[in-house]
């Protein structure tokens, strides 16, 4: 009778933590979102971000890997899982979802990448692990959406004509790391070893290939400050601790309902470009930035459960 209580207790927390580690990713990725911005203002490129990011990621997570339990479960999932794993969280994603930019404003990016990402998570755990489509995640998600179309604001509708192609690669970006999230949930990894497995993979297959094909010219002419900015923000806490946060989130709440975290990153950015940039968000910013955060509100609320009794 003891077990079960402590057993119910825990199991009423979860949630609560899920909740928790979730904002902490949201949080971490807006900022993410702000100082990458700053980098590529002082020069540098979505390579040279993606350098900095996971090659300090790998050196910071390289001794959890090689520690007797990430090791073991290491060599339990093979060759192929972790490499699945890099591909979809990794480098290649970071440099599909800039590209973007290249045919499409950034407007564009905010609500494609985000809404399709969390589109995709939503129906595929409802496809594989049976999550319900309950009204109150369906209401979330078009508030999720109306709100980061509204923070994006009139430059959502203004593009040139191949802004389809950065539309394409925001997609495929979002779609990427949505799988990401299915497959932690479904092949069960822990979140450290999920966040090791990326961080020490992508570290040391595109180090070698960004020195060798780009090389570091750029990082050298930038200044130190900002090199040190990128590797805290890039490498340390979005590449590692808000990985871990998300993966937590995914633990407690399933992948449909914490993918509505990433989604939130624009509204954080937003908010922390106000001491960091010094830019204040317009009135339409505003009500994108509350209809957002109601949506998030009513998609992670519990469904009503059945009374003990009944």
């Amino acid at each position: 009778m003891p077990t079960t209580i402590v057993k119910s207790a825990v199991d009423a927390e979860s949630p609560r933590v899920g909740i928790a580690f979730g904002l902490m990713a949201a949080v971490i990725w807006g900022g993410f979102l702000v100082v990458s911005r700053h980098g590529v203002v002082l020069g540098l490129e979505a390579v040279d971000i993606a350098f900095l990011r996971y090659a300090s990621a790998a050196l910071v997570m390289l001794p959890i890997l090689l520690r007797q339990p990430g090791r073991r479960e290491l060599v339990q999932l093979g060759w192929f899982k972790p490499l699945m794993l890099a591909a979809l969280a990794g480098p290649l994603f970071l440099i599909v979802g800039a590209s973007g930019f290249y045919f499409a404003p950034a407007a564009h990016a905010a609500v494609i990448q985000p809404g399709g990402m969390t589109l995709t998570s939503v129906c595929f755990a409802a496809i594989l692990f049976g999550e319900r489509l309950t009204p109150a995640k369906l209401t979330g998600l078009a508030l999720l959406v109306i709100g980061l179309a509204t923070i994006a604001g009139p430059d959502l509708f203004s593009g040139q004509s191949e802004a389809w192609k950065g539309d394409i690669l925001f997609a495929t970006a979002g779609t990427m790391f949505a799988g990401f999230t299915i497959l932690v949930r479904r092949w069960r990894i822990s979140a450290w070893t999920s966040t090791a497995i990326v961080s020490v993979l992508s570290g040391f297959l595109f180090g070698p290939l960004y020195l060798m094909v780009w090389g570091p010219e750029r990082l050298l002419a930038t200044p130190f400050e900002a090199i040190v900015e990128q590797v805290v923000v890039q490498g340390i806490l979005s590449a590692v601790v808000a990985l871990f946060a998300f993966a937590r989130a995914v633990h407690h709440l399933g992948p449909g309902r914490a993918s509505f975290f990433p989604a939130m990153a624009p509204s954080m950015a937003i908010l922390i470009a106000i001491p960091v940039l010094g830019e204040f968000p317009s009135i339409l910013q505003w009500a994108g930035l509350a209809i957002a955060t109601l949506g998030l509100v009513i998609a992670l609320r519990r469904p009503t459960r059945l009374s003990p009794t009944a």
